[in-house]
């Protein structure tokens, strides 16, 4: 493991515990070069998840991914980021449990889309803007006044 500060790969392991509900193994490790301690979490390989999108293609599913998506869309929002991890958490479980090893790009949006629509407002509009693809202000201005018009914000 490559230490986040100095960069040297040699370091030993202070702590683990398993963390996420069982799914991930978290352990603070200390750089053995300057020191420093930082955490990391390992996580079981599932099986391969193929995510389709719109245009057909097709590519390994990400974590990553859907975590720079939701971080950008509650980008100064008081959202934290450990609230971030466990939407990620939630979503890949109800994924794991279709069973699927293909799954359109499509239903990880609406996902998200569910998860942001309780949580913060301005993320979800955010989130919709681009996984809507809105064309105008229009559209922005559209599903801003039916948020509203529901009442749940």
């Amino acid at each position: 493991m490559r230490c986040p500060y100095c960069s040297h790969e040699e370091d030993k392991v202070v702590d683990s515990r398993t963390s996420k509900e069982g799914r991930a193994v978290r352990r603070r490790r200390e750089c053995l070069n300057c020191t420093r301690r930082f955490t990391t979490y390992e996580y079981i390989e599932n099986i391969s998840l193929t995510i389709v999108k719109n245009d057909q293609r097709r590519e390994p599913y990400e974590r990553q991914k859907l975590m720079q998506g939701l971080t950008a869309a509650c980008k100064k929002r008081p959202v934290s980021v450990k609230k971030i991890e466990s939407i990620v958490d939630k979503i890949e479980n109800q994924i794991e449990k279709m069973g699927k090893n293909e799954i359109p790009s499509t239903e990880i949006g609406k996902m998200v889309m569910t998860e942001l629509y309780s949580l913060d407002e301005v993320a979800y509009v955010r989130f919709a803007s681009v996984y809507r693809k809105f064309k105008d202000i229009s559209e922005f201005i559209s599903e801003v006044k039916e948020i509203e018009s529901k009442g749940n914000f």
